[in-house]
């Protein structure tokens, strides 16, 4: 009787032993390849770059600033990933993308696809409003292989100039996401060029969640531009997120160091949350 007992009772056991699982985010300005950067360009930049993905056992990670040979140096190096994206010129391989990576053993895309934010989200290299740049969006629906659970992941790079650019753009981003998620969790990633103290970040904030202020553990710098270290630690503004929907919890949230092996990332320093399906 209690060997029974006992073999009914270890499911239980386990189930409350069991941690809830992780889920490692990052957001991820990688700095378009000029040849201006000198030292600091992306030939010099890469190894490290990919490095760091890998050792911070990233599983989505939503990128800006990407160019395709550069995607293609990342896909080379990081074949356990698989990528979504399209350049924002041409919505082929011309200009930079707002892609996504996710972890191909972990996960499987259902569907992705992208948008430009503007008037005409649906064609291809379209500006909007008073933006300086195409912008874009790039999503996905994927389905934990081991779970079956599903999310819906969107990454995106508002204007840096067009002030009613960022304004309309994170609104129509909000709208389509609402639209494309089918009542699913959601992530969403990106330099949005604005601080929190903006009206950009409370139109997020409104519906999603700002990982770094619910975390229950915060490390790094606050600030994530700092332009090859050429702003100071103290005067570094925070423009790249991760948002997400009520569906999670957030265990810690850090700005990454902006070197690695005394080389510079990019000129913006990644954000790594590790989050917890509830």
């Amino acid at each position: 009787m209690r060997k029974i007992f006992g073999l009914l009772l270890l499911p239980l056991l386990l189930s409350f032993s069991e941690k809830p699982a992780e889920l490692c985010v990052m957001t991820f300005n990688i700095r378009y390849d000029h040849a201006g950067d000198g030292e600091n360009a992306w030939p010099h930049r890469k190894e490290v770059a990919a490095e760091v993905i890998r050792a911070r056992g990233v599983d989505l990670l939503g990128m800006q600033e990407v160019l395709a040979h550069q995607l293609n140096d990342l896909k080379e190096r990081l074949p356990e990933y698989r990528a979504i994206g399209a350049g924002r010129e041409d919505g082929k391989e011309k200009g930079e993308y707002s892609a996504i990576m996710y972890r191909a053993d972990r996960f499987e895309a259902i569907d992705s696809g992208w948008f430009w934010l503007s008037e005409t989200p649906e064609v291809a290299g379209s500006k909007g409003w008073d933006g300086a740049c195409e912008r874009m969006a790039t999503w996905a629906i994927l389905k934990e292989k081991k779970t079956g659970r599903e999310l819906f992941f969107i990454n995106t790079h508002l204007d840096h100039v067009g002030k009613v650019a960022r304004s309309e753009g994170v609104a129509l981003l909000l709208r389509r996401t609402e639209t494309l998620r089918r009542g699913l969790p959601v992530i969403l990633t990106g330099d949005f060029n604005a601080t929190p103290d903006t009206d950009v970040f409370t139109h997020v904030t409104r519906t999603l969640r700002d990982s770094r202020s619910i975390a229950q553990n915060v490390t790094g710098l606050r600030g994530t531009f700092h332009n090859f270290g050429k702003i100071v630690e103290t005067e570094r503004p925070l423009i790249d997120y991760v948002f997400l929907t009520d569906d999670f919890t957030v265990q810690t949230y850090e700005t990454l160091p902006e070197k690695k092996d005394g080389i510079y990332l990019s000129d913006h320093a990644p954000v790594v949350a590790k989050l917890a399906w509830k």
